[in-house]
C-alpha cells in the first residue's frame, strides 16, 4: 500500500516539480497555500506533509503549528529558501521532521529524504504496537502433528496470500492469535505491522478510542490526540480477537469500518482512510449470539467470509508431545535454565489430562513445572496437582516392579508429597520410600 503525502505550495511550477519527483512511489494531493491544507486536513488523512514556508494566507510555519496542535504525529518536512537557515530551525523546533532548502539540489535529495522521514515513522509505529515476534506464545512455527491442525495450517496458508477476512473460531487458550501471526507472516503484507486487539478486554467507550482513536477533548482524559490501532495496521493486519464480546453499537461502527474501510477518531471529523486486513476470532458460536441478539447478522456474514475452526488439545492428542517439548525448550532459555527434557511418565500424565485451558494451560504447566523441577527431567511430581489427580502415572503396568512404582508414585501424588503420610498407607519405611524414589530417580521435595 503507498503512503499519501500532501504537497502545499503557492507556486503551480514548484507543485507539479515536487509531484514528479515522488508522484510514483507515493499517493500525492496538492495544495494552493496552508489555508487550503488546513481544510483538507480537516477532511483526510496522510502519512506525511512537505510544505514550503513562504506562502500568502496561511505561510508554512502557521501550517505546522495548526497540525502539532491538531495531528501531532504527523511528520512534516519545510522546503525553505536558499539562506532561510533560521527560519528551518524554528520549523525544526515547532515539530518538523527535516527540512531542505530551495531550489533542491537533486531530485534524489527528495526522494532520500521522505523515504528516511516515512521509514521512521514506521519504526515509531512498531515501538507502539510492540510486537514481540520472539514471546514463547507465538511461535514462528505452529507446532502440530494431528491431522487436523495440519488441517488448520493448510487452510491458513491457502487463505494468507489473500486479502479475504478470516474468522478463526475454538475454545478460549486454542492458539487463534499464533494461527493469526502465522496467516500475517504467510501473506504479501508481512512487512507491514500485525496488530492484536482482545475486543473483551476493555469498556465500549476505551474499546472504541483503541480501535479508531481519538481526539484531543473527545472525552475527559483524552490529553493529547492518539492513533487508533487501525491506523496503526495500515498496510498491515489487525487481530480483533474475542470480537462477540463487543456492544451492539460498537459493531455497528465495525461493519461500516469493514465495508468502507474508512473511519473518524471519536471526537473528531476527518475521514481517515486505510488498507487493512482483518483476521477476527471468537470463542462464541455466533450463530447462537445472533438468535439472541447479541450479535449482528450482517457483521457475521462480513467476517465468517472464510471460517477457521481450531479444535481443543484434548481432541489433538498428537500435539502434546511436540508443544509441550517445545514449551520446555522456549521457556527454559525464557527464565535463564539449563534446558531440561520432560520425563516419559511426565509426559504419560500430560497426555492423559482433558486440558480444559488447552494450549495456555499447557503453557503454563510446563513453565511451573521447569521452575520446581530439581534435576534435568520434568518429573510428576514437577507437574500441578490437577494434573497427577486426574491422570494415571503408568497406563498400564506389565511387571512387578512396575506395579510397585505406579502404586508408590500414585499413593506420593495423592498425598501432595508427604512421605510419611504415604509411607504409612503403604505399610513401608520412610528409609525403603526414599530408596524406591532414588531408583526412579525423583529427588527433592
Amino acid at each position: 500500500m503507498k503512503n499519501s503525502i500532501l504537497i502545499v505550495d503557492d507556486e503551480a511550477a514548484q507543485r507539479q516539480l515536487l509531484s514528479t519527483v515522488i508522484g510514483k512511489d507515493y499517493i500525492v494531493q496538492l495544495a494552493n497555500d496552508g489555508y487550503e491544507a488546513k481544510k483538507i486536513l480537516e477532511q483526510q488523512s496522510f502519512d506525511l506533509i512537505i510544505t514550503d514556508e513562504r506562502m500568502p494566507n496561511m505561510n508554512g510555519i502557521k501550517l505546522i503549528k495548526w497540525v502539532k496542535d491538531h495531528i501531532p504525529e504527523m511528520p512534516i518536512i519545510v522546503l525553505t529558501a536558499y539562506g532561510s537557515i533560521q527560519t528551518a530551525v524554528e520549523a525544526i523546533k515547532l515539530g518538523a521532521q527535516d527540512y531542505l532548502t530551495k531550489p533542491l539540489k537533486s531530485p534524489d535529495e527528495l526522494r532520500l529524504m521522505v523515504a528516511k522521514v516515512l521509514r521512521n515513522r514506521l519504526l515509531r509505529d512498531q515501538q507502539i504496537v510492540n510486537q514481540d515476534e520472539n514471546d514463547s506464545r507465538f511461535p514462528s512455527n505452529i507446532v502440530a502433528e494431528s491431522d487436523s491442525m495440519k488441517q488448520v495450517i493448510r487452510l491458513a496458508h491457502q487463505v494468507s496470500k489473500l486479502q479475504t477476512t478470516v474468522l478463526l473460531t475454538g475454545e478460549s487458550g486454542v492458539g487463534k492469535e499464533v494461527v493469526s501471526r502465522y496467516i500475517h507472516r504467510s501473506s504479501p503484507r508481512k512487512d507491514n505491522q500485525f496488530v492484536a486487539v482482545n475486543c473483551a478486554a476493555l469498556t465500549e467507550t476505551l474499546l472504541e478510542s483503541e480501535l479508531f482513536g481519538h481526539e484531543k477533548g473527545a472525552f475527559t482524559g483524552a490529553t493529547n490526540d492518539k492513533r487508533g490501532r487501525f491506523e496503526l495496521a495500515h498496510g498491515g493486519t489487525i487481530f480483533l480477537d474475542e470480537i462477540g464480546e463487543m456492544s451492539m453499537e460498537l459493531q455497528t461502527t465495525l461493519l461500516r469500518v469493514l465495508q468502507e474501510q474508512e473511519f473518524e477518531r471519536v471526537g473528531g471529523i476527518r475521514t481517515i482512510k486505510v488498507d487493512v486486513r482483518v483476521i477476527a476470532a471468537t470463542n462464541r458460536d455466533l450463530t447462537k449470539a445472533i438468535e439472541a441478539r447479541e450479535f449482528r447478522g450482517d457483521l457475521f456474514y462480513r467476517i465468517n467470509v472464510f471460517p477457521i475452526h481450531i479444535p481443543p488439545l484434548r481432541a489433538r492428542l498428537n500435539d502434546i508431545g511436540p508443544l509441550a517439548n517445545y514449551f520446555a525448550k522456549v521457556i527454559s532459555s525464557k527464565i535463564g535454565q539449563t534446558e531440561k527434557s520432560i520425563s516419559s511418565m511426565a509426559m504419560e500424565i500430560l497426555h492423559h489430562y482433558d486440558w480444559p485451558g488447552n494450549i495456555r494451560e499447557l503453557q503454563n504447566a510446563i513453565e511451573r513445572a521447569l521452575i520446581v523441577a530439581q534435576s534435568n527431567k520434568i518429573q510428576p511430581e514437577d507437574l500441578p496437582l490437577q494434573l497427577s489427580h486426574n491422570s494415571p502415572v503408568e497406563a498400564k503396568p506389565t511387571t512387578l516392579a512396575e506395579v510397585e512404582k505406579t502404586t508408590i508414585i500414585e499413593t506420593l501424588l495423592k498425598n501432595q508429597g508427604d512421605r510419611r503420610k504415604t509411607c504409612e498407607e503403604l505399610g513401608v519405611s520412610l528409609r525403603t520410600l526414599q530408596s524406591r524414589l532414588k531408583e526412579y530417580g525423583i529427588a527433592g521435595k
